[in-house]
């Protein structure tokens, strides 16, 4: 089948290239984002390979049908950014990558709150410019903090065993409780999560429900000084609450690997160049924020997870038969 992929790194052309190995597809390879000026690329190409900053709403959807395409091959697992429904009645196939190496994501979440604790980032640059001094790099024993989990999928049970590890006692919120979760996992309600958690992480998948789930009222809820992370994704936050939070000092430290308009940031070197998203900008300004643009997935294992499940997928849906990942969509 031959295939455009979009959005293609050089990372992205390796490890597909490599996964493509044995399945022989022809694949080429676009550095563009799929978006309605750039989706004639894809004319006499069956199949579209996606990430999550493409545009898959209706009018692209169109223009792929009408050159050809039958199937929208998404490397990634979530789906919020294309119009099922617009796919569904074109005759287009969207399939996903449900799962790949937890372990990455889970472990970055990991990261930021060690880095955040122990203020590393910061030692690192005083380091470097030959000062020595202490203050300001205060952190605290992770063994006894209460860790709140939102959402308890393979990612967060991974990150709550962790944390566990740590002696830290972990707390657990998500409307359909897992039932592979340990038992030192406690749910509860989200209120008494807010307010016993000293480090709240999020791994729930983006839902109305959970859309700006972190908001004014949430964080007016949390205890005072709460280390907040966000590996997830970028609209469970709402961005000027969490600012009011800094500010306030009722947030003590965030860690986010996502960000709610992070389409027009992430996955590209803007060092150059002005960046105008003022409250992007804001959140860089406090010291005890810590940034990364979305990497919590970039691991060999994970890409090499992608790249092997993307071309399954298209495989799967040459011959007719193996397994589809294919996203539905829910009328």
């Amino acid at each position: 089948m031959r295939v455009a992929v979009f959005s293609a790194k050089p990372y992205d052309q390796t490890f597909l290239t490599r996964a493509n190995a044995a399945n022989c597809h022809e694949l080429s390879f676009f550095d563009a984002r799929l978006v309605v000026d750039t989706a004639p690329l894809a004319k006499g190409f069956e199949g579209v390979c996606a990430f999550v900053n493409d545009h898959l709403h209706a009018d692209v959807l169109e223009q792929l049908h009408n050159g050809g395409t039958r199937l929208v091959a998404l490397r990634s697992a979530g789906f919020n950014h294309v119009d099922l429904a617009a796919a569904e009645r074109l005759g287009i196939t969207v399939v996903r990558v449900p799962a790949y190496s937890p372990h990455a994501v889970a472990e970055h979440a990991v990261a930021l709150v060690m880095s955040l604790n122990r203020m590393t980032f910061r030692a690192y640059n005083r380091v470097r410019e030959g000062n020595f001094a202490l203050d300001g790099l205060l952190g605290f024993d992770l063994h006894g903090k209460t860790v709140g989990i939102i959402g308890t999928g393979q990612i967060g049970l991974i990150f709550a065993d962790i944390m566990h590890g740590f002696g830290c006692r972990v707390v657990a919120n998500d409307p359909f409780p897992n039932p592979n979760a340990k038992s030192f996992v406690e749910y509860m309600p989200l209120a008494s999560l807010y307010a016993q958690a000293d480090i709240i992480s999020l791994h729930c998948p983006l839902t109305p429900e959970t859309d700006h789930l972190i908001n004014a009222d949430a964080i007016a809820q949390m205890k005072q000084g709460v280390m907040l992370i966000n590996t997830g994704r970028g609209r469970v936050v709402d961005t000027q609450a969490v600012i009011a939070g800094l500010k306030s000092g009722h947030i003590g430290r965030l860690g986010l690997d996502v960000y709610e308009e992070e389409e027009q940031l992430f996955f590209e070197d803007l060092s150059d160049k002005m960046i105008d998203d003022d409250q992007f900008m804001r959140l860089t300004t406090f010291h005890n924020v810590l940034i990364t643009g979305h990497q919590a997935f970039f691991t060999g294992e994970a890409l090499t997870n992608i790249a092997e499940i993307t071309l399954a997928n298209i495989d799967a849906f040459e011959r007719g038969s193996g397994t589809l990942h294919r996203v539905v969509y829910d009328k």
